[in-house]
């Protein structure tokens, strides 16, 4: 097969991660140009990595005909404007999450890359990651009887930038933490009927200024009548905390760790251990994974693993449960 060459859109802090994954650990792809509007981002990162092109705007990356394939990991809100660009230029497409910040938006990326039949990938890299992929085996050979409900803590060590928190530009706690969580209660139990939301701004009082909240616990009721709750915290001082439960009738799976690790300090003080530093260190061989499965099913002509109605669905559960958060009351997620 040939190798897939492959432009990126979007250099800030996901965007240089994955950049450095398609430069130099994805087989079969070539890293060939890269786009970012923050003056002198995409040049710096092209100088470190031997990268030959790159551009201030995302329209100037697409009308590179040698490209084929773009990952476009830019803010929440730019997303509708680049991915249906980026479908019009014909190039395949992988998009971080989540795919907008409207339902209208998301449908009109999803209709664009189906009018120009270009393939599309979301991302939700805790679907590649071991753990997850080992509780979804066990669940699938029934180690657990039947679920019955669904517990998920996600929980950063300090908050993002001001300006990333304001829910205009990435959705806010809900929709942009948030979504992996409702994400992976849909592989595990299928589809959300209703959700309850409740949170506020709790331990950073300087998001009220942007309109987002620091902590949120979301509870689930799904269309099999199977529970669930999500944790969301901004302040888990002492490192990355994030775990998952599925709870069946005849035992339990638990998913995730504290450790980093694996070593012990055992003294008269006490027995301690590290802590997981970010998602980074957490979902490093996830996020890996990720893009080399998008690259391979672009080579291979195979279909997306995690489409846009996936995105969609996630995405339709932060809506709902943000606007239980405001209207202080369940809400049906078809509303």
């Amino acid at each position: 097969m040939t190798t897939l060459n492959v432009g990126l859109i979007g250099v800030g802090r996901m965007g240089r991660m994955y950049g450095q994954y398609l430069a130099r650990r994805v087989p079969g792809v070539a890293l060939v140009a890269v786009a970012d509007r923050k003056p002198g981002l995409a040049e710096s990162f092209a100088g470190e990595f031997g990268i030959s092109r790159w551009y201030a705007n995302h329209q100037d990356l697409l009308n590179d005909r040698e490209i084929e394939a773009v990952a476009i990991v830019t803010s929440t809100n730019t997303h509708k404007q680049v991915v249906t660009d980026a479908a019009k230029s014909g190039k395949a497409i992988f998009c971080e999450k989540p795919i907008s910040l409207t339902l209208d938006d998301a449908r009109e990326m999803i209709a664009a890359a189906e009018a120009a039949s270009v393939f599309f990938q979301m991302a939700f890299q805790r679907r590649f990651d071991a753990g997850y992929l080992a509780a979804m085996r066990k669940l699938a050979a029934g180690a657990i009887g039947e679920p019955v409900m669904f517990t998920s803590i996600s929980r950063d060590p300090y908050p993002p930038p001001l300006e990333f928190c304001d829910p205009k530009v990435s959705g806010g706690l809900i929709a942009d933490m948030g979504v992996h969580d409702f994400d992976v209660a849909r592989m595990y139990m299928g589809e959300v009927s209703r959700v309850h939301a409740i949170g506020g701004t709790l331990a950073y009082p300087e998001m009220k200024s942007v309109g987002d909240i620091d902590n949120a616990i979301v509870d689930l009721v799904f269309q099999n009548g199977a529970v669930g709750v999500v944790q969301l915290s901004r302040n888990a001082a002492f490192g990355y905390d994030i775990r998952g439960e599925i709870w069946g009738t005849k035992g339990s799976i638990q998913i995730g760790y504290y450790r980093q690790t694996p070593i012990l300090m055992l003294t008269p003080e006490g027995i301690t251990h590290d802590a997981v530093p970010y998602f980074m260190e957490r979902f490093e061989n996830a996020y890996l994974a990720q893009i080399q499965n998008f690259a391979e099913h672009v080579r291979k002509g195979l279909p997306p693993s995690i489409t846009g109605a996936d995105a969609v669905a996630a995405l339709r559960i932060s809506l709902a449960a943000n606007r239980s958060l405001r209207e202080r009351r369940p809400i049906d997620v078809e509303e």
